[in-house]
């Protein structure tokens, strides 16, 4: 896993993101205690999603970094998981140069 150099501290961006209902929130929040437990990194997870019960826009970001996180959202990020159209759309910009895109082909066209 490469990691953003960042005043000696390293850090990993990752954002999860599709509809409510897709399992967006809860693939982040295991995935952040997987890595707190088991990789000895600092992690953070946050969550954002929109006031629709099902189907509405659903984002949820997970922080990796080898020092203490003093900011909990990502800001460049090094993977991105888009489960639809939407959410490709709106977040693409926010990825790295160098990042990794992860889509579901099913849902997402371009």
């Amino acid at each position: 896993m490469s990691m953003q150099q960042e005043n000696g501290s390293q850090r990993y961006e990752i954002r999860f993101s599709g509809a409510g209902g897709q399992g967006i929130i809860t693939l982040a929040v295991i995935f952040a205690e997987a890595v707190g437990v088991y990789s000895g990194k600092y992690v953070c997870q946050t969550q954002s999603y929109g006031p629709e019960a099902r189907g509405g826009k659903s984002k949820a970001e997970v922080v990796i970094s080898n020092t203490p996180i003093d900011y909990p959202k990502a800001l460049g990020l090094d993977l991105l998981l888009a489960m639809n159209q939407a959410a490709c759309d709106a977040y693409f910009f926010d990825l790295n140069s160098d990042g990794i895109l992860v889509i579901d082909k099913g849902l997402v066209e371009q």
